[in-house]
């Protein structure tokens, strides 16, 4: 079954506005056609911008509220307003520092989809419940609570807490397993799990993309640190491509 290639770059907090134009009309250069693969560009609140012809944008965060006296947030409408498609919710960062609960996560998908935002949910176990044998009890948890009473299809981002920002990448078995236990926690939650793109994310970069693209199941990368420079976002980007 034929699913959406993405290739989605988070900045995190980095680029300010003036950096992030740069880098995007830098990077709509070098795509001479209409891409296959979408590919989604997800910056600070500050440097959130219209999408390009080539270049979709998402935003890294939301509210889960609608409007009112939520200082320093920002909600869906006002993400959607701007020009946004998407937005990243229950990245492993916002649940650690942000202490972001499932239930809250929830919320935020609920919302996103009211606005017409997609949303790519983030999920992954930790090296302790790795360890524990608690990988599909951790993932079962994080869907089942975060997609409650969600019908809409939604982009579901596998990265491995432990191989966030660590330089190490899951091996090809961890990876394919965790797709698979995905689909299927999908399938039982009442989506239709071969429809649903899975992303992969962890440490990707241009040297391991090509190889990781290619295993069954995986249908592209939420990248971080790599995805910083043009060129090598860019790089990743075309094994994606090239997959098709």
């Amino acid at each position: 079954m034929s699913r959406n290639l993405y290739c989605i770059a988070n900045f995190k907090m980095n680029k300010n506005r003036s950096e992030t134009v740069f880098f995007l009309d830098q990077l709509n250069s070098l795509i001479d056609i209409k891409p296959k693969t979408r590919l989604v560009v997800c910056p600070p609140f500050t440097s959130l911008t219209k999408s390009r012809d080539k270049i979709l944008i998402g935003s890294q965060n939301i509210n889960s509220n609608e409007s009112g006296a939520y200082t320093g947030e920002i909600s869906s409408e006002m993400i959607k307003n701007i020009g946004a498609e998407y937005v990243i919710l229950g990245h492993s960062e916002r649940r650690e520092y942000f202490k972001e609960t499932n239930q809250e996560i929830n919320k935020k998908v609920a919302i996103a989809l009211k606005y017409k935002l997609k949303p790519i949910l983030c999920i992954g176990e930790t090296l302790v419940q790795r360890k524990n044998n608690e990988v599909e009890k951790t993932l079962k948890n994080q869907l089942s609570k975060s997609l409650e009473n969600v019908k809409s299809d939604i982009i579901v981002a596998y990265e491995p807490v432990w191989a966030i920002g660590t330089g190490e990448t899951a091996t090809a078995e961890i990876i394919i397993e965790a797709h698979q236990i995905i689909r299927k926690i999908l399938n039982d939650i009442g989506f239709d799990g071969q429809k649903i793109s899975i992303l992969y994310g962890g440490s990707v970069n241009r040297n391991n993309a090509r190889e990781l693209i290619a295993l069954n199941g995986v249908d592209g990368f939420l990248i971080g640190g790599a995805s910083l420079d043009v060129d090598h976002l860019y790089d990743i980007y075309k094994f994606i491509e090239e997959s098709f």
